[in-house]
């Protein structure tokens, strides 16, 4: 049940801009609504960032993945959704949720992004030699940051709001252990590989 009202009367326009954005207003949005500066505070930062470096499936696969490490069952399925969209299987979705990609510079943007969250932007030496021997840039790796940002912003929204849901739920992800044996059964790579 959510918690928060959904704002219906925008006399800002903010709701409108995300309509011509989105070709709809998500509950989120129209939750967030509710404090206009945060939702102007949210869009102008997801707006600089389509400016960026990284590109739009890069994006995408950041927001999922920060949403699958906050927990936020809402944004993991409209990430979801929008991944589909952008072409991405579901195997790739599947691997996305774990830090895992095909493209060596991909799995180090997403593993980068994993590790800021779970060291709260304490990233070891190790990690960034390694990022950077994957081919991302000090632009790229400031960026993850402000995506992290972005999309925590969001999840903790959620989390607290708890919007009804208007994308098709995500599927399930199972134990570190069942998703690299399914992403293996489907010639995917496992954790850790």
């Amino acid at each position: 049940m959510p918690r928060l009202a959904q704002v219906t009367d925008d006399p800002t326009g903010l709701l409108d801009r995300v309509r011509q954005q989105l070709g709809k207003v998500p509950n989120l949005y129209a939750t967030m609504a509710n404090g206009p500066a945060a939702l102007d505070g949210y869009l102008a930062l997801r707006g600089h960032l389509v400016k960026g470096k990284l590109t739009a499936r890069l994006r995408e696969q950041l927001a999922l993945l920060v949403a699958q490490e906050n927990g936020c069952d809402y944004c993991v399925a409209a990430h979801t959704f929008r991944g589909k969209l952008m072409k991405l299987t579901d195997e790739e979705l599947l691997a996305t949720r774990v830090a895992e990609d095909a493209n060596p510079h991909a799995e180090a943007v997403l593993r980068l992004a994993r590790d800021v969250m779970r060291t709260r932007g304490k990233v070891d030496d190790g990690t960034l030699a390694e990022v950077r021997a994957a081919g991302v840039t000090d632009a790229e790796i400031a960026e993850v940051v402000a995506h992290v940002a972005l999309n925590v912003m969001s999840n903790y929204f959620n989390h607290l709001a708890q919007p009804e849901l208007d994308f098709p739920a995500a599927p399930e992800l199972g134990s570190p252990a069942a998703n690299a044996e399914e992403l293996d059964s489907r010639g995917g790579k496992a954790e850790g590989a």
